[in-house]
């Protein structure tokens, strides 16, 4: 997959996509069906937006993103996705009209010659254009567009809120299924405090800075090593949260990987959550904590077998 990150003096060979456009936040089954719509004869492209306009608009808002401008990517190369255009969400970006917005960008700037969105989907300057209106400004200018309907499942809506809400439970496998595929939290392994080394649980620790915050606590993993000489797949146990029997407050992600030995420091993982085992704990000193974490250990290995 090819990614650009503007939309002015793209090369020959990056121009005539057909695209799915949107922020795609968690690449959800509704996301899907709107990027499956633009899969046909010209490359397939997605255009998204980095930051999130939302971030944009409101910088010191709680963090809700799903995931990552990494993780998103990622999954969109799984899906087959040839052009990657991650526009720059900017003041100039943010003060284009509907009409601007598909002349400058779309047609001049991108020369795409399809066009898919969601019906929800809003565009321009003060958001004050819907898709129809997309439709209506694309058509005179040559580029094919198509409205897709919005997704449920069981009559709940397929959407990032949803998603998140299930998350904010505990609940990730009802999250997997709007999803499509199971949450992940992805990005580099920091150097942390070394501790669960000295306890005999070495953990790779990741921030989650800027994202939505499942629920605090333990969780069975599927981890993937995206890059170094460890990649590959393994199972594993994860703390999300600010370990309070250290006196911590800012929520990280310490993954144990099982039956792994070596230096994952400055890699890239990626971290399924599929299962909630227990919310965080204090303990009353090391022998405790150490007698729940085999526990939670036992448990996460029995689950993932049976996946």
């Amino acid at each position: 997959m090819q990614q650009h990150f503007h939309w002015q003096g793209l090369p020959v060979q990056a121009r005539g996509a057909s695209v799915a456009m949107g922020n795609f936040d968690g690449v959800h089954r509704g996301h899907q069906s709107v990027i499956d719509l633009a899969r046909g004869t010209a490359p397939l492209g997605i255009i998204t937006f980095e930051p999130h306009p939302r971030q944009f608009f409101a910088p010191t808002s709680p963090a809700f993103r799903l995931m990552n401008a990494e993780a998103r990517a990622n999954r969109l190369a799984r899906l087959g996705v040839q052009h990657l255009y991650q526009l720059p969400f900017d003041a100039t970006l943010a003060g284009l009209t509907p009409d601007a917005f598909v002349t400058d960008v779309l047609h001049q700037g991108l020369g795409i010659s399809h066009v898919v969105v969601g019906a929800d989907f809003c565009f321009g300057k003060g958001r004050s254009g819907n898709a129809d209106d997309l439709a209506n400004f694309c058509t005179q200018r040559g580029i094919r567009t198509t409205i897709a309907p919005l997704v449920a499942d069981n009559g709940t809506e397929i959407s990032s809120t949803n998603i998140r809400r299930a998350l904010t439970d505990g609940r990730p496998r009802d999250a997997a299924a709007m999803l499509g595929h199971w949450h992940r939290i992805e990005g580099e392994v920091l150097h942390g405090e070394k501790r669960g080394r000295e306890l005999g649980y070495p953990t790779a620790n990741m921030s989650v800075d800027g994202l939505h915050l499942p629920r605090i606590g333990v969780y069975a993993v599927l981890v993937d090593i995206l890059t170094g000489p460890h990649k590959g797949s393994h199972h594993g146990v994860a703390s999300l949260g600010v370990r309070p029997m250290f006196g911590e407050n800012r929520p990280n992600l310490e993954t144990f990987l099982f039956d792994f030995k070596g230096d994952l420091y400055g890699q890239h993982l990626s971290i399924a959550l599929v299962d909630y085992l227990r919310p965080e704990l204090k303990f009353d000193g090391l022998p405790a904590l150490i007698t729940q974490m085999d526990a939670d250990s036992a448990r996460a290995r029995s689950i993932l077998a049976a996946l």
